[in-house]
């Protein structure tokens, strides 16, 4: 029987490993599973770094929101070492003047002890409207909360210093999908289609009803669309 291939998932700005729970749970007979860690590091490049410690020498790459300008970045230190990219409500573009205003402000929040707030007003943006009353933003609350006001400034911070990525989707000569969700607020579908387009070997899908975070709003879906990344994407 064939090893299963590795499959390194990494998290979001406001998330921990519990945000894959759902993938976790569901993929690990196809896949070997690591979420690393990215609570570390004071910049991008630092947190690739982190992450290809933790690595094994070849692997299949997830990242979502944040954790996709991780693997970007991963992308950017050690290509030859991915077997294929799939990149979840995030964009390979740099910050826009506003968002970088808005981080600024979530930093000096966080500095000025109103990390709860910082949460409290993200989550119309995190979530479909559907979700707001249910038990996600609960749940969210809590991961964030074991997240910090640290880390989540740190991670912040880091953001901010990526670079533009388009030139390395242009160059992956492998699988490469993207994902959105059709009610996404803090990234779009149009990033998403240019991720697809530039990709040489690019699909995009997108998951109907769904806010920013499709890996726990919609899990089944996500999970399908990861399955069908990993196993049948040529």
């Amino acid at each position: 029987m064939a090893a299963k291939p590795n499959l390194l998932l990494i998290p979001g700005l406001v998330c921990d490993a519990a945000v894959w729970r759902h993938q976790c749970a569901h993929l690990s007979e196809i896949a070997e599973i690591i979420v690393p860690p990215v609570a570390q590091g004071d910049g991008i490049a630092d947190m690739a770094r982190i992450v290809l410690d933790a690595a094994p020498d070849e692997f299949a790459l997830a990242g979502f929101s944040m954790g996709g300008y991780i693997a970007l970045e991963v992308l950017r230190q050690a290509p030859e070492r991915i077997s294929r990219l799939c990149l979840l409500d995030t964009s390979m573009r740099a910050d826009t003047q506003a968002k970088a205003e808005w981080r600024r402000q979530a930093i000096a929040a966080c500095e000025s002890g109103d990390f709860a707030k910082v949460i409290d007003g993200m989550m119309p943006i995190l979530l479909h409207p559907d979700q707001q009353s249910g038990p996600l933003p609960s749940f969210v609350r809590e991961m964030a909360g074991r997240v910090g006001a640290e880390v989540f400034a740190r991670r912040h911070r880091a953001i901010g210093s990526r670079q533009d990525s388009r030139d390395l989707i242009r160059a992956a000569n492998f699988p490469v999908r993207s994902i959105c969700g059709r009610e996404d607020g803090m990234s779009t579908i149009v990033e998403h289609v240019e991720i697809a387009e530039l990709a040489p070997r690019g699909r995009f899908s997108i998951i109907e009803q769904c806010g920013h975070m499709t890996i726990l709003e919609q899990p089944q879906a996500a999970t399908t669309l990861l399955r069908d990344w990993l196993l049948y994407e040529a």
